[in-house]
């Protein structure tokens, strides 16, 4: 199993299922009350029918057997999504079916160049991220440092959430926390009853700490801080209480604030909370998947919007760059974003879940699923072919172009 793509988070744990008794139907479609008809017992997503995945991933926001949420509220207009020439993809519907997706919508250049949704979902409806959500976390801390709110990625991780010190983050600096390498042991697997994120669903939360600070504060070291990468969702966790700690602000407040509102999202996202009222900084964003796709133009804009800077100028080009080697060619792992070598970047999230953003073709790619497996069926694979498929239809079109200006030139 790739722990790698397998963090619906710490928090996940939070959504329990307390039986079918639990569930409230406030705003859910037909089709979402009918395939959550006989709910699960079980505490984790992992464990749901691929039918129940169906409805809730588009819910998440609405069961309140899971989780309360906070709102990332939307500004008063959208910022325009103009309509681009349509582009060609061949097989477009057999892959969709491959992946069970949900949603795609391709940018390029700023205009849409494909939009096309499934199971039954629509550009009206949101979808949960997963740990998508870490990327949004991770530019969250970029607008604090722009602010001020934090002085430097060197600084330690207690300076901010004091319940750490004493603790094995008190030698590891914010951008150790980023990296997903602070040495701290971590066990993420899901299949391990023992596991840290099995354990970890059913620790209560020592008097006056958050739940996630509770927990990591008790972890021993394993390795030295920046030494090794281990994949570890309660640390994004961490990232989000460290910005609220900063900020004095809840997470959602503060990305409405800084791009929510201001970029022009086009709907309201929300941000489920784990047990002790925190944002789960590590999963559980709500949102169309426009502004999935939103959030790679913000990011090839370089973090401006319009003459603010949001993060610094240069937050991204060091975000975006490969940190850290977890062991598979080619790839790398930055500010909880997933690199590739040829400049590209995605954040990722499980059952299908992404945004592809590649600079120097203008692109950007939000997709949404629902995947058989959370990340060890074929579909992680097949997702990459097609992102090198439309990457070379784009280098086509351009090759293509290229003859016909050159004679224009000419004459």
């Amino acid at each position: 199993m790739k722990k790698g793509f397998l963090a619906p988070a710490l928090g996940i744990a939070a959504l329990v299922l307390v039986g079918a008794g639990a569930f409230a139907y406030n705003g859910l479609d037909k089709e979402t009350k009918g395939a959550l008809a006989h709910l699960p017992t079980n505490r984790d997503v992992l464990f749901w029918s691929i039918p129940q995945r169906d409805a809730a991933f588009r819910a998440m926001d609405r069961l309140e057997f899971l989780a309360k949420s906070h709102v990332v509220e939307a500004g008063p207009k959208a910022s325009d999504l103009p309509v681009g020439t349509p582009l060609a993809i061949p097989n477009i519907d057999a892959y969709m079916q491959g992946q069970r997706s949900s949603g795609i919508v391709i940018l390029q250049d700023g205009k849409v160049r494909f939009e096309k949704y499934g199971l039954g979902f629509d550009a009206a409806g949101r979808w949960t991220s997963f740990s998508v959500a870490k990327s949004y976390t991770s530019t969250l801390v970029g607008a604090a440092i722009q602010d001020g709110y934090i002085k430097s990625l060197s600084d330690k991780v207690s300076t901010y959430i004091p319940g750490l010190k004493g603790s094995a983050y008190d030698d590891v600096t914010v951008e150790q926390l980023l990296t997903m390498s602070s040495g701290v042991s971590w066990n993420e697997d899901y299949e391990d009853p023992n596991s840290d994120v099995a354990k970890f669903n059913n620790a209560k939360a020592d008097a006056g700490l958050d739940a996630t600070t509770s927990y990591m504060r008790k972890l021993p070291r394993a390795h030295a801080p920046g030494t090794f990468w281990n994949y570890n969702t309660g640390e994004t966790n961490l990232v989000g209480i460290l910005v609220s700690s900063a900020t004095k602000k809840p997470l959602a407040t503060y990305l409405s604030e800084k791009l929510w509102k201001p970029f022009g999202m086009e709907q309201q996202a929300t941000w489920i909370l784990n047990s002790t009222g925190q944002e789960i900084a590590g999963c559980c964003l709500q949102m169309a998947t426009r502004d999935y796709a939103r959030m790679g133009l913000f990011v090839l804009a370089g973090g401006k919007i319009g003459d603010t800077q949001v993060v610094p100028a240069d937050w991204f080009a060091k975000a975006t760059t490969k940190k850290m080697y977890y062991g598979e060619p080619g790839r790398g792992y930055g500010y909880q974003w997933w690199t590739y070598d040829d400049g590209s970047v995605a954040a990722q999230g499980i059952f299908g879940q992404g945004i592809f953003i590649d600079p120097k073709r203008k692109l950007v790619i939000a997709s949404n699923a629902n995947w058989t497996r959370a990340t060890d069926g074929p579909e992680g694979a097949a997702r990459d072919v097609f992102y090198k498929q439309v990457q070379d239809l784009i280098d086509a079109e351009a090759a293509a172009k290229a003859p016909v200006a050159a004679t224009k030139s000419a004459n």
